[in-house]
């Protein structure tokens, strides 16, 4: 499998993309030293693949640290789920395929959340 692709988000186009964004949206803030954020980037490229509708997003944490701010980002990785352009939730769920399919299933019916 080739190299998951997430767009890179940073503070001058994060709330301007994820906005524009229709659907799904998955924002995963991460740092290049992360084993768990490849770990994740991975799985979430795999989730894409079954799901094609849904749009990855990045944030490395070390250039953007106002955003990691912003959310209180203070654990890598922090994932942020966004539907038509408006946050929705935070995901915290174990790093599987199965508990992450069910994980947004049931995020999804849900109403959307405030911004952290």
């Amino acid at each position: 499998m080739s190299e998951p692709i997430f767009a890179k988000l940073d503070q001058f186009n994060f709330h301007h993309l994820l906005a524009d964004a229709s659907g799904s949206a998955m924002v995963i803030f991460s740092g290049p030293a992360c084993g768990s954020c490849r770990a994740w980037k991975q799985l979430l490229a795999e989730y894409q693949q079954r799901n094609p509708e849904i749009q990855l997003f990045e944030v490395d944490v070390e250039r953007d640290q106002a955003l990691a701010a912003e959310f209180s980002v203070f654990h890598l990785p922090a994932l942020f789920l966004y539907r038509d352009g408006h946050y929705h939730a935070q995901v915290e769920c174990e790093a599987t395929r199965t508990t992450l399919d069910s994980t947004l299933a049931e995020l999804l019916k849900q109403p959307p959340q405030e911004l952290p």
